[in-house]
C-alpha cells in the first residue's frame, strides 16, 4: 500500500470533485430561492450559502490541513480507520 500522508492526500483529490459538486449545487439551489423568494426565504437563502461556503472550506481545507499536521514528521506507518 501506500504510505499514510500519501493515502491522504489521494483521497482528498478523489473527493474532492464530489464535494465540490454537492455544494456547488446547494449554492445554485439558495441562488434560485434568493432569487425568486421573499422575506424569510431570501434570508434563508442567505444563511444557506454561508453555511454551504464555510462548510466547504472547512471539509477541504481545514481537515486537510489537521492530517497533515497530525502526519507530518512522525514515522506512521498505518492508518487505522
Amino acid at each position: 500500500g501506500k504510505t499514510p500522508l500519501v493515502a491522504i492526500d489521494s483521497g482528498y483529490e478523489k473527493a474532492f470533485s464530489t464535494i465540490l459538486d454537492a455544494n456547488i449545487t446547494t449554492l445554485i439551489a439558495a441562488a434560485f430561492l434568493f432569487q425568486f423568494g421573499s422575506g424569510p426565504i431570501k434570508g434563508f437563502a442567505v444563511t444557506l450559502s454561508l453555511g454551504i461556503m464555510a462548510s466547504m472550506f472547512t471539509a477541504i481545507f481545514v481537515t486537510h490541513a489537521i492530517w497533515d499536521a497530525m502526519l507530518f514528521g512522525k514515522n506512521i506507518e498505518k492508518v487505522s480507520i
